[in-house]
């Protein structure tokens, strides 16, 4: 999990920021974007890609992550955002933000398949979360604030669509759930053409 970072740090890069972000493919809510430097050397234990991970060990590492990293933040962009530039464009600007708020500058950015607007040096990874503990951390980071956004605060907000059990994703409850009830100011509407569509089919 260090072989990126250690071939950037051969190049003499010291401050390597690893970026990823979570709920490109929601339907609900922000997409979020996580920006970790982390202590060259250091290794941590059981880190994977976050989907890989269940959410008990995430909460865990999330912790550990943040107790050692020499920075991290996060960032988010809203639905009516993603609805206007597009989801991709959103989450690169996620990124974009998440790494410009980290309190140690970054030299160099290790990114989950992704480019972004910056003047840093930087490389995008394939399964960067899967291959990268610098991006790996990212998405455990990105995935953990997001998840506790949708159990504490979304779902509160709008109790009848059931965010806190799908977490905004395509599932069937969360479906019927719309039809029912209809797209709150949260849902991102131009990921919902075609199931309105079809709902109108229907009645």
């Amino acid at each position: 999990m260090l072989d990126y970072e250690r071939q950037v740090w051969e190049q003499g890069y010291k401050q390597i920021a690893g970026v990823d972000e979570v709920g490109r493919g929601c339907l609900f809510g922000d997409v979020v974007a996580a920006a970790v430097i982390l202590p060259a050397g250091l290794i941590l234990e059981d880190i994977d890609d976050s989907k890989k991970l269940s959410a008990k060990k995430r909460e865990q590492l999330y912790e550990i992550i943040t107790e050692q990293a020499l920075a991290w933040s996060v960032a988010a962009i809203a639905a009516d955002e993603i609805d206007r530039i597009n989801i991709k464009q959103a989450s690169r600007l996620a990124m974009k933000l998440s790494v410009e708020q980290l309190e140690v500058a970054a030299d160099y950015l290790l990114i989950d398949a992704e480019k972004i607007d910056s003047k840093l040096p930087q490389l995008a990874i394939i399964h960067g979360d899967a291959s990268s503990q610098s991006i790996a951390a990212a998405s455990i980071i990105a995935k953990v604030t997001r998840d506790r956004l949708c159990a504490e605060k979304w779902d509160s907000m709008y109790p009848e669509y059931g965010i806190a059990i799908h977490k905004g994703y395509a599932t069937k409850l969360h479906r019927e759930r719309i039809l029912e009830f209809g797209p709150s100011p949260m849902h991102r509407r131009s990921f919902l053409t075609k199931l309105l569509s079809e709902q109108q089919v229907l009645f």
